[in-house]
């Protein structure tokens, strides 16, 4: 009996483990948790081009006019033109004789010289900017005009004063207007001018600059008083 009881009760213990998968003899597959994917940034193989920083972003163009002084002594100052040359041409009525003078002038009995006999040369690997500036009075009464010396130009960055002919009375073959700085007395130091247009202090100064040069960054900048400076751009 005992034998029989035995063995009953292994046959049930079988059945069992049959039933709750014990004996299955394949591996169990556990399940996977997805990770999730992260976008990777690349970077760019193309550089960022740098933008270029304007030395005077708030400067005049060429014809804007800026206004200085106060009360009865206003006036008011603009770069409206630029010429570039590599060399100029010139004459002289103090410098040169009478002949000479009157070989320039030619047979057309022109008043000044036709083509000058006298050659100016900028530094080597520069070349010669012609800037014209006018300046009005627009009080009532007389205002001081700034000299030369106070209209500086930067190109590339850097600064370069105007650099003069030696005469008062030289003639620029194919320049037009008269030199800005012999218009009040020796060496265009000081002056002032009276009210009206027919009054306005207008003309040239040389610069000698490194060429080429780009007019979108060369200024001219000046202070016309002790309070007040103006920018101009060229380009």
């Amino acid at each position: 009996m005992k034998c029989i009881y035995t063995i009953a009760v292994f046959g049930v213990l079988v059945l069992v483990l049959f039933f709750t998968g014990c004996t299955s003899t394949s591996p169990q597959v556990q399940t996977q948790t997805s990770v999730p994917t992260m976008a990777v940034a690349i970077p760019s193989q193309t550089p960022t081009a740098t933008p270029t920083v304007a030395l005077f972003p708030n400067a005049l163009s060429l014809n804007e006019y800026a206004n200085y002084g106060s009360g009865n002594e206003q006036g008011e100052a603009t770069v409206y033109r630029y010429e570039v040359k590599s060399s100029y041409n010139y004459t002289s009525a103090s410098g040169n004789s009478a002949r000479e003078q009157a070989e320039a002038i030619g047979s057309s009995g022109a008043s000044g010289p036709e083509n000058g006999f006298n050659t100016a040369k900028p530094e080597d690997g520069d070349t010669f900017l012609f800037v014209y500036v006018r300046v009005r009075n627009t009080g009532s009464s007389a205002v001081n005009v700034p000299s030369a010396q106070q209209f500086v130009v930067f190109s590339n960055g850097k600064a370069y004063n105007y650099t003069s002919t030696y005469n008062p009375d030289v003639v620029i073959h194919t320049i037009s207007g008269t030199q800005y700085d012999y218009q009040f007395g020796p060496g265009g130091t000081t002056g002032y001018i009276q009210p009206g247009d027919s009054n306005a202090a207008d003309g040239y100064l040389i610069y000698d600059i490194p060429a080429p040069f780009s007019p979108n960054t060369t200024y001219v900048v000046c202070n016309l008083d002790y309070q007040t400076q103006a920018v101009w751009v060229l380009g």
